[in-house]
């Protein structure tokens, strides 16, 4: 502004001073019907610069005024928007700090005028399933998820993050019926996300649809994210629960038929193979879990493959028995040979037999046996009436989980 008003002084001066330089100072006359303006030349454009440089200080100010008046316009339209973006802040703070009921009241409160309403409210719905000591928790968290639904059923969009927090959100709540309706309204994400799968693996359990359950397997042995332990569990209880389901449903044939029929690779899954092999002693159906058992037992089987054959109810077991033995006569000492020995006879009722493996299981030290071990020992003390022996071994079990 300053060097505006300087340089017209400096162009006022150049058009006063000039026509005295010149000694000439010039004549305009304008005539418009009866009217007549006359004038020097000097005079009209110094009165032209005076109303351009009039013209400039209007639009200066009035530009300023509006700018004005803007900012103050927008601190009162804008005013309700910045606190809830305040209580936002205060909500995620409260909510990190494990302050869950400041936490869902300052979320609940901001969320319609947030920038961000749908991370609002399951950011309060959370908060609200975290406290255990109100009885309104569920109903609350629930209300925040069916505005979230309302919202995304008005706008048809739906992030996979809201999926999920929903879905886990329903599934603590036991509500699996809204839980199954999310999931299957964002079914195509499911094949996008390990994290959906899991929960979509999940809800099949819960619901007994174990088929389905099986089917989604297959998906999830190619995620990386999903660690082995994880797999190896569900696949223990989806296909201990179709094994049994065709051999309860229909008969015998049936579990046959169902178990050739699955894949090579599936097989091949000591998770699926002792769920079989489960439901085949449970049921007592020794032939085929003797023909599935005794080639792997030869091929001197993993450590860890030999515990978790146990716990099978295999009755009767004496070609297990028999090969097992074989295997101890070159190593008496081992402590996988006796353990699976101990166990076999135990469940198959040769107490004696069971007894000697076990004694000379404990014999070989701390090491050698774990609590599985003790735990049927003790079983096998208390059937014979050592009361004191067994509870010497439970003691000696609670001390190892110690």
């Amino acid at each position: 502004m300053i060097r505006l008003i300087i340089l017209a002084i400096l162009f006022l001066a150049v058009i006063a001073i000039s026509p005295l330089l010149i000694d000439e100072k010039g004549y305009i006359l304008i005539a418009m019907g009866k009217l007549t303006i006359e004038s020097t030349v000097v005079t009209a454009i110094i009165m032209l610069s005076v109303l351009f440089l009039a013209l400039l200080v209007f639009i200066k100010l009035l530009r300023n005024g509006f700018k004005l008046g803007s900012l103050s316009w927008n601190k009162i339209v804008f005013a309700s928007r910045r606190k809830a973006q305040k209580e936002f802040n205060q909500g995620i703070c409260a909510y990190l700090l494990q302050d869950y009921a400041q936490a869902e009241q300052l979320m609940a409160k901001c969320a319609e005028k947030s920038a961000q309403p749908k991370i609002a409210w399951l950011v309060a719905a959370n908060a609200a399933m975290q406290q255990s000591d109100n009885k309104n928790a569920p109903s609350n968290s629930k209300h925040y998820l069916t505005l979230i639904e309302q919202q995304e059923s008005s706008d048809n969009s739906a992030s996979l993050e809201t999926v999920l927090i929903s879905v886990n959100l329903f599934m603590q709540q036991q509500a699996f019926s809204q839980a199954r309706t999310i999931i299957d309204d964002n079914h195509k994400l499911i094949g996008h996300d390990a994290r959906l799968l899991s929960l979509e693996i999940k809800l099949c359990m819960i619901e007994k649809r174990w088929q389905k359950a099986a089917d989604y397997l297959v998906s999830a042995r190619k995620q990386k994210t999903i660690n082995e332990k994880t797999i190896h569990d569900w696949e223990s209880t989806i296909f201990t629960a179709l094994f049994t389901e065709q051999i309860s449903k229909f008969d015998q044939q049936h579990l046959t038929d169902y178990w050739q029929g699955l894949a090579k690779k599936v097989k091949q899954s000591d998770a699926v193979l002792l769920a079989y092999c489960h439901v085949l002693a449970a049921n007592k159906i020794v032939a085929p879990l003797n023909k599935l058992l005794l080639p792997i037992l030869k091929k001197h089987p993993a450590s860890e493959f030999l515990k978790q054959i146990r716990g099978l109810p295999i009755k009767p077991a004496d070609e297990l028995i028999s090969l097992v033995q074989k295997h101890l006569h070159k190593q008496p000492n081992s402590a996988h040979w006796l353990s699976a020995l101990a166990h076999l006879a135990y469940h198959s009722e040769q107490f004696e037999m069971a007894y000697k493996a076990f004694n000379a299981l404990v014999q070989l030290g701390e090491q050698a046996y774990d609590n599985i071990d003790l735990h049927t020992y003790a079983k096998l003390q208390q059937q014979q009436g050592n009361y004191q022996q067994a509870n010497e071994l439970l003691l000696t079990a609670r001390a190892i989980i110690d």
